[in-house]
Parts: C-alpha cells; structure tokens; sequence
C-alpha cells in the first residue's frame, strides 16, 4: 500500500513537471522576436561611425552603440566586395562561390554583354541569379508562407537580393518614383499601392525609413507570433553631415517602431558593405605615392599575341571585363587546345607584366585548398567569372579603353561594425573580427529557424 501511494506521488509529481516544462516551453517559443529588422548601411565604417558619435542625438546611433551587442570589426569573407555581392552574402550566409552574385555586373558568356545581377529579359527584376536561400527565404518556408516579408532600398540590386525568392514585395528608387516587380506574386496590393502614391523624397534614407514605417504600420506588420522580416538599405556618405542626417534617421526608424512593437519582440540587426572609396585623381602622385596604371584591354592584346606565337595566329582571348579575362572556349575546342594548358602558359606570360601582383586561373580557384586563396576563391564563380583574374597592386589604377571602366585597386581592410539590438539583447562591446557568414545563421537561431542552405558558418551570437 505505501508502495503504491508512493507511485502515485511520483506520478503526480512527474505531471506536474511534464505541465510546467511544457508551459515553460511555449513560453519560450511566443517570446521569439515578432518582427527582424535587417539594415544594411552602404560603405558603413566603424572608424567614421565612432568619430561622429559626439554629434549624435540619444535615440538613434548613439543608442545602439551604447546598448546593443557591437562588433567592431566586421569583415567580408571574399573578394571583390560590391553592394550587390555584399547583400547577398549577408542574407545567405555564404559566399558568391555558392550564392552567385559576384558584382552588380558581370559579363554574360554567352551574349559578351554586361549583365545586371537583377536585371531578367522576362519580366524586368527578379532574384533568377540568386542561387541559394535566403533567410527571409527560410522565414517563409518555416511559417508555411505566413510570414510577411519585405524590403526597401535605394537601388534595385539591394532590394531585391535582401528580399530574396519568396518575399511579398520589394521597392527602389528610380527616376525619383519607388518601383516594384511583378516577380513577387500573388502581386502585395499594400506595396502596389503604396508605389503608386507615395513618391520619394530628395532625402533617399529618409524615403527608406518612411517606406519601412508605413509598411509596418498599415501592412500588419509584427502583429502575431508568427516573426515578420523587413530589410532595409541605407546609404553613408563621406563627410560628417551624412552620419549627423544617418543618426536622425536610425532614430526616426527606432522609435516608430518601438511605439508599434515591443523592444524585446524587435530585433534590429545592423551593418554595412565594404568600403569602396576611389582615391582621388592625382592625390597619390601628389603625395609620391606608387602608383602606377595598368590597361587591361592592351594586356588581354598582348596576350592573344603571345598565344598566337605559341599555338598559332588566333583570337584566342574572346573579352576582357574589368579584372577578368576570357578564353573563346569554342576556338579551343576545334583546335584541340587544353583549357589548362592556356590557362597556365597565359598565368606565366601575364606574371611578368609591370603592376600585375598576381594571376589566378578558374581551375586554381575551383580545386586549390590553400587558405592562401581562400578570399579570393570565395569571391569566384564559374558561371560569372573569367578565365584568368588579373591582380593588379595595391595603388594601381585598373583601365579598360574598349569599355571606359575604370577601378582603383586596394587590399587595406576598413572594419565595418555589425550591432545587434533588441529583443533581449545585452550591451556588449566585441573588438574580435567577424565575417558577415554568421549573421545569417544567429538571426535564424533567433527566430528558431533553419539557417539558409547553403550557409555552414556558426552564429555570430
């Protein structure tokens, strides 16, 4: 008898644990953030970021250095680093080998024509390159498409990479009016008609910040446990009074949507691109700094001559754009011409040239494992890239006389900082580099989700 009232207690008790455990863990699913807020501040930098901060006011960048988790030191795992590149990476957690998106351009191989990474003949933009998931992508799947996802940004590029496959819209700023695309269907009528009536103002942060705001207030944005998702793309200047006009704005953004959601159902995630800065003309002559220009269309000619010496008169070189160069496949084949062949004896011919630092071939990127090349090889993709990528050095200005372009080449790093804010984060201030990989997969554990597919990184917090 005392045996089984012992049972019994044991079993009442053993339910009464099982109930609470369970409780506790509802409770800890409903306090998933109801809303991600994902900035994106163009040619943001850690160093302009801090000197500017004695101007700013108390509720907008000053806030969140002061009371978010900040990376000081944030880093792109691959180069060449755009804003297109850049964004993409940010919201698939990997790298443009995987990802796709190189540049804002690259040369079509089979047209011989730039080509716009969201541009699509079809139907004007869509995310078709864009070959891996995004977070928002993960967002939709997990919530069975309930989810809302949005995103809202100066170009075209920026908005639709953020917003991914499978958002409700995104928006951009062209010829003074928001422009959407008819990829995302069934067709937003929020984002629709928002487009049609709102016009941007001159102020193109402040147009975002207005854009994200009225999504969130006349949209339902953040208002069930389901987590919503807006990304948004800011730009920051040079000078002094852009990070003053950037400071209103982060605030303006902060407070109107503290004042619909809860800051601890919000999670702000905020960082930049790499800097682009061009050195301006003549500045490093000046200061007798070495320099030099390097003509990579004179190059790729000096090139063809080579090759013709040594497998017999031919245009063996089909295109040159920007760094890249590209073999005529096709000429290859019919004469019996190794890719690897070419590929090595153009490697060694272009060594030589004055300004060149380094040559890699797409066969060196795509089997090497040197972490040597790791940077580089992480900014290759097969399908968009050249045959050879030329390296110029540091200093040297890139020239192409047939297409007009023209590049500065610098290896420096500028840190850039990665500040998370909201929904229960501790103030932490974190000097440790860190790559732009390990966001995406944090903001999925946070909001208890898959990390997008093809992201391996760990979670930056």
């Amino acid at each position: 008898m005392g045996l089984t009232m012992k049972n019994k207690y044991l079993y009442i008790t053993l339910l009464s644990f099982l109930g609470l455990t369970a409780e506790a863990q509802e409770q800890l699913i409903a306090q998933a953030p109801r809303l991600v807020v994902s900035i994106t501040i163009d040619q943001l930098r850690t160093d302009y970021l801090e000197n500017f901060s004695p101007l700013y006011g108390n509720e907008g960048l000053r806030r969140l250095l002061s009371q978010g988790k900040v990376f000081t030191n944030g880093s792109y795992n691959f180069t060449p680093v755009d804003r297109a590149s850049a964004i993409a990476s940010l919201h698939t957690g990997t790298s443009p080998y995987y990802h796709g998106i190189t540049a804002e351009e690259w040369l079509d191989k089979q047209t011989l024509r730039p080509q716009n990474c969201v541009r699509d003949q079809k139907i004007g933009y869509s995310p078709q390159f864009l070959s891996t998931s995004t977070i928002s992508d993960e967002l939709k799947m997990a919530t069975n498409g309930i989810a809302k996802v949005f995103a809202f940004a100066p170009t075209a590029d920026a908005a639709i990479l953020s917003a991914g496959h499978a958002a409700d819209g995104a928006a951009w700023i062209s010829n003074g009016q928001w422009m959407t695309t008819t990829y995302y269907r069934p067709l937003n009528q929020w984002l629709s008609g928002f487009s049609r009536l709102f016009q941007p103002e001159a102020d193109i942060n402040k147009s975002v910040t207005d854009a994200a705001l009225k999504c969130i207030e006349q949209a339902g944005i953040g208002n069930d446990e389901k987590t919503d998702l807006i990304s948004l793309t800011y730009e920051a200047g040079r000078q002094m009074e852009s990070y003053i006009a950037l400071d209103r704005q982060i605030a303006q953004l902060v407070n109107g949507v503290e004042r619909t959601i809860p800051r601890d159902r919000v999670l702000f995630v905020i960082t930049g691109t790499t800097n682009r800065e061009e050195e301006e003309e003549g500045n490093q002559e000046r200061f007798r700094i070495p320099t030099g220009t390097f003509f990579i269309n004179r190059t790729a000619n000096l090139l063809n001559m080579y090759l013709g010496a040594v497998f017999g008169s031919a245009n063996y070189v089909e295109f040159c754009h920007k760094n890249h160069i590209y073999f005529n496949h096709q000429l290859l084949r019919q004469k019996n011409i190794n890719l690897s062949e070419i590929s090595s004896r153009s490697q060694e011919f272009l060594l030589q040239i004055t300004g060149v630092r380094n040559v890699y071939t797409a066969n060196q990127l795509l089997t090497s494992d040197s972490y040597l090349l790791e940077s580089i090889r992480n900014g290759f993709n097969i399908e968009k890239c050249g045959d050879l990528i030329v390296d110029i050095a540091p200093g040297w200005k890139l020239i192409n006389e047939n297409t007009q372009e023209k590049s500065m080449s610098r290896s420096a790093h500028v840190p850039f900082p990665i500040i998370i804010y909201g929904a229960g984060t501790k103030a932490e201030r974190i000097q440790t580099p860190v790559t732009v990989d390990r966001i995406a997969p944090a903001v999925a554990r946070a909001i208890r989700i898959r990390a997008p597919n093809a992201c391996v990184a760990e979670p930056l917090f």
